[in-house]
């Protein structure tokens, strides 16, 4: 199989710009780290990369801020009552090496929707709660899909380079 596109899930081999990394999470007035957080150092270490403690013993930082979760109502039942909720994940990320963005800030939200059954308040709480985490998982393992295309993305041929124009 050498050569060829195919690898196992979590097996790809890491771009070397990911595979010593700060990760630093801006988010004001929190007491505790996000979920995001630990699930994208986990995928790293899984990956064989190192998660640094310190911005200055790292060769990139991966800087993820404005993090913001919303709720909006999607429907409501006859008496006015919401029935269906939409939650949403947004957050501004970059990556920088040697203070300059080698993967310019971009932003990425992930969604879903849950159903919401006023009978069951506490069980529907804590499968929003469990819901909010399920997203920063998967926005996690969507992040590092997204930096890996960027970084591994072929520079672009100056114009008029050799192998430059396209065959006809």
């Amino acid at each position: 199989m050498a050569g060829c596109g195919f690898h196992w899930a979590g097996s790809r081999v890491l771009p070397s710009q990911l595979s010593w990394v700060y990760i630093d999470v801006v988010t004001p007035y929190q007491v505790e780290k996000p979920p995001l957080e630990a699930s994208l150092r986990t995928r790293l270490l899984r990956r064989g990369g190192v998660v640094s403690g310190n911005a200055a013993d790292a060769r990139t930082v991966l800087r993820i801020s404005d993090m913001a979760e919303t709720r909006e109502v999607l429907s409501v039942d006859p008496f006015g009552k919401a029935v269906e909720y939409k939650l949403t994940t947004r957050l501004r990320y970059e990556l920088l090496e040697d203070g300059k963005a080698i993967v310019p800030p971009d932003v990425m939200r992930v969604s879903r929707d849950y159903s919401f059954n006023a009978q069951q308040v506490l069980a529907k709480e804590a499968e929003e709660a469990r819901l909010q985490s399920y997203i920063q998982d998967e926005m996690a393992e969507l992040l590092l899909l997204r930096l890996e295309a960027m970084l591994n993305r072929p520079a672009a041929a100056p114009a008029g380079a050799a192998g430059a124009t396209p065959e006809p």
